[in-house]
């Protein structure tokens, strides 16, 4: 994790100058900028390993800031959110956000999260050791991180790639959601977190617009999920 390099996009410059503090003695390399519009056009410079996005921002709402980034890259990003601010955290997690933690954002927890993050995103993560998984004409390449229906892409973002992952490595039983979270979100589900509920509806929602009704993700109520034709 030595020398990953950070965004934060966040107009507390306090807060900015406590984490720039204690990720770089962490081994972070960090950058922080202070408006949404200066925050788009530094994430999407390809210089950053993960983005620290705050939803309320000055000119520009977090939400949209994610929304331009999506657009063109994959990039990790986790969200800081107020505190009980369920709708945004939800949203966020819907258009593609990573993670999200809420304020005050204690730094200890913030490098477990960017742990977290970097190792799920890392092309090295693959736990089973194939290259490509197959289900009907759903192909997934695990090192070039690309998702096909036969030649037609699938746009996903790290933790929708890395849930289907788990689907097809595991496509003969269901998978727990006590798996996914260990998997895909790198820490151990907590009472109460949609977290994967939500990965897993966006995943669902960006199958269905190009396989149709082909393959199915099928939920097992109190449990997991399943992936079948």
């Amino acid at each position: 994790m030595k020398n990953t390099r950070i965004l934060i996009v966040d107009d507390d410059i306090d807060l900015g100058n406590l984490l720039t503090e204690y990720l770089e003695a962490e081994g972070f390399s960090v950058n922080v900028v202070h408006t949404g519009i200066k925050g788009t056009e530094e994430a999407l410079t390809g210089s950053y390993d993960v983005v620290i996005l705050d939803i309320m921002l000055p000119d520009r709402d977090g939400v949209e800031v994610l929304n331009r980034i999506r657009r063109s890259s994959r990039i990790p990003v986790i969200m800081l959110t107020a505190k009980g601010d369920q709708i945004d955290r939800v949203l966020g997690l819907e258009m593609g956000a990573d993670d999200y933690m809420p304020k005050p954002c204690y730094p200890r927890e913030l490098v477990a999260r960017l742990h977290a993050v970097m190792r799920r995103t890392s092309q090295n993560a693959d736990l089973w050791n194939k290259e490509e998984l197959k289900l009907d004409k759903l192909k997934l390449n695990i090192p070039r991180r690309k998702v096909q229906w036969g030649n037609t892409p699938v746009e996903l973002t790290v933790s929708e790639f890395n849930c289907l992952e788990m689907l097809l490595h595991l496509q003969d039983r269901v998978v727990t959601k006590d798996e996914l979270s260990e998997k895909v979100l790198g820490r151990p589900r907590e009472p109460y977190d949609r977290s994967i509920d939500v990965h897993m509806s966006h995943l669902r929602q960006k199958l269905q617009k190009v396989l149709g009704d082909n393959i199915k993700i099928e939920t097992i109520r109190g449990i997991g999920y399943r992936i079948h034709l």
